[in-house]
């Protein structure tokens, strides 16, 4: 049995058939797109084709189709997703949540982190390659339009290296002119997102000057996502996503990654048709570093600039079938199952994060389905005293506060439960509350004691909530009367 090696070791076969390790790791120095010098080399992506390739464009498909739509889609005439922080309005599935319900936010989002973590410890970044926008958009959108404009990944260089002509200034002129139309309808979407797309619609549709926020909300978020994705391109996976680092303390040797499996593919060697072959199934022929969208060669092993393309695997499953050999010289796979051929298993560390997922999704739906249908908050009038009436009965002044966190209108009514007896009793000026759906209600009320209800200088009051004459909610407050 081989020992186990570490996750980043690239192999090679010795003369006498066993296998060594190359712990030569230099190249992992600098990224893949500096030179020598420090200076950014262009990535020229060359375009794929495969099983892969055809899956990853239908999940693209499907996932921009939801990207774009999501804003329009209304239940039960609430938005399907709207993270209005401007206004702190927030929908999620077309449900209202409230800054008192932010607890829930924050549940979700370290539910978010624990189930990513637990991803990328079982099948590493494939996050990055299937899901994440920022792939999406790069190779399936941006990507494809630079292939229909201006060719190839040979074409682009030539048309990079040559001066500045006819042809040059044409196509250049029309790349940049439809990723700006592109990135104008992408920074709307996400706008759509936080502002709501019927707002959207009256800055679009009404005079910049009606609208100056607005009209700057969309200029820099255009602008934003044409720099990305013209200019700063796959550097965003490489320098400013943190992700990738992360790769170094959740990866192991169980992860499912895109690998390179050394111990078929080594010694590397030229094909040649009719020869008896005696090294590896690696002919050398490139094709997986001139696929890659972030310029690195598989073969070195893991690295963070891979974001699980699968580009290089159907660039590679393409050449072993033209020469014959078994596809998956590059497939998923672990470095157990490469290096000591141990098939996937489901690790302790993958058991604790599942465990970890498990309970935190549980908790959220346990709050979700606990979370009460309006949220009440009473406060005493501030810089008020208790005024004493000439019954003999003392009042105090209080705000209160409701909202509806449903998808109906509320018809609500409050009452005095504790202390009850003689004239104690919650008054306002609105005698009929109706809060609408998904919407919040103020107003002030006032609270009546008799005076043998008062225990002192403060006195607790418990005033009831009541929708359709349930209770609903309730809230207690100090009361302010005289010292006895």
């Amino acid at each position: 049995m081989e020992p186990d090696l570490p996750v980043k070791a690239p192999a090679y076969v010795r003369a006498d058939g066993t296998l060594g390790y190359d712990m030569d790791e230099s190249f992992r120095d600098s990224i893949g797109t500096l030179d020598e010098k420090g200076k950014r080399k262009w990535v020229f992506a060359k375009k794929t084709k495969g099983r892969f390739t055809t899956l990853r464009t239908l999940v693209s498909i499907v996932l921009l189709g939801f990207l774009f739509a999501a804003p329009l889609v209304r239940i039960n005439g609430n938005p399907l997703l709207l993270f209005n922080i401007l206004e702190r309005k927030f929908y999620i599935l077309g449900q209202p949540f409230w800054p008192q319900d932010f607890y829930l936010v924050v549940l979700g989002f370290i539910a978010s982190l624990a189930a990513l973590a637990l991803f990328t410890v079982a099948f590493g970044r494939i996050f990055c390659g299937w899901i994440c926008p920022q792939t999406i958009f790069m190779e399936m959108v941006f990507r494809r339009i630079e292939y229909w404009i201006e060719g190839d990944a040979p074409a682009q260089k030539r048309l990079s290296a040559q001066s500045w002509n006819l042809e040059k200034t044409w196509k250049r002129s029309l790349k940049h002119l439809v990723f700006w139309g592109i990135s104008f309808l992408i920074g709307n979407t996400f706008l759509a997102y936080i502002i709501g797309s019927e707002q959207l619609f009256e800055i679009i549709t009404s005079s910049p000057a009606d609208h100056i926020e607005g009209f700057i909300g969309m200029v820099v978020f255009t602008t934003a996502f044409y720099l990305v994705f013209s200019q700063f391109r796959e550097q965003v996976c490489i320098v400013a996503c943190p992700y990738g680092r992360l790769q170094g303390v959740l990866l192991d040797n169980n992860s499912v990654v895109v690998a390179y499996d050394y111990s078929r593919g080594e010694p590397r060697g030229k094909f040649r048709k009719g020869e008896e072959r005696t090294l590896g199934d690696c002919i050398n022929c490139y094709q997986c570093v001139q696929v890659c969208p972030t310029g690195i060669d598989i073969r070195n092993g893991t690295q963070l600039e891979c974001v699980n393309c699968t580009a290089c695997i159907d660039a590679c499953d393409d050449i072993m079938t033209r020469i014959g050999k078994p596809r998956g010289l590059i497939r998923y796979a672990s470095q157990n199952e490469i290096a000591l051929k141990q098939p996937f298993r489901f690790s302790g560390r993958m058991k604790g994060y599942a465990v970890v997922v498990a309970l935190l999704l549980g908790l959220i739906l346990t709050l979700l389905f606990t979370r009460k249908d309006v949220e009440t908050t009473v406060l005493r009038m501030p810089g008020s005293t208790y005024q004493e009436l000439k019954d003999g009965s003392y009042a105090n002044i209080y705000k209160y506060q409701l909202i509806n966190k449903t998808n109906r209108d509320m018809a609500i009514e409050l009452h005095l439960l504790e202390p009850t007896g003689g004239k104690a009793e919650v008054t306002r000026a609105d005698k009929h509350l109706v809060v609408p759906r998904g919407a919040m209600l103020a107003g002030q009320l006032v609270v009546t004691l008799p005076y043998d209800r008062i225990k002192g200088l403060k006195t607790e009051v418990t005033i009831g909530v009541y929708v359709n004459g349930a209770l609903a909610d309730q809230q207690t407050v100090n009361f302010l009367g005289p010292i006895k």
